[in-house]
Order: C-alpha cells, then sequence, then structure tokens
C-alpha cells in the first residue's frame, strides 16, 4: 500500500505548460533557470510534480483588493 505523503503526480513539460498556461518551451526555460523543480526519469525524460505547479500558482497568485465604498 502507498503512503499518500509519497505519492505526488508527475507531469510531463506539456502538461505542467496546460495547466499554467504556458508554452513548453516557457517550461523548458524555467527547468534550465531552476525556477522550477524537475524529476529526472532515466537520462532523458523530465517529469514535473504537480506541488511545483501548485506552488508556481499560489506564488503567483494576489489577492483581491477590498471595494471602497
Amino acid at each position: 500500500m502507498k503512503d499518500k505523503s509519497t505519492e505526488q503526480r508527475l507531469l510531463r513539460v506539456e502538461e505542467a505548460a496546460d495547466l499554467l498556461a504556458v508554452k513548453p518551451s516557457t517550461i523548458r526555460a524555467w527547468l534550465l533557470r531552476r525556477r522550477i523543480g524537475k524529476v529526472r526519469i532515466g537520462q532523458r525524460a523530465v517529469r514535473i510534480a504537480a506541488s511545483e505547479v501548485e506552488r508556481i500558482i499560489s506564488e503567483g497568485t494576489i489577492p483581491a483588493r477590498e471595494v471602497r465604498r
């Protein structure tokens, strides 16, 4: 039985790009600049943890201002 804390969904570059509404080339550039973490599978395959995508979204989220009356 897998432990929920160690279970992590891994995304392909294209999937992460779709979720963040950016081009795959942007994700690859972020990987090269180490702006986003990666998991290497074998020598060539690269995957991005879903938690990394969530982190980028949460860091970029700006709360709405309160409406003054």
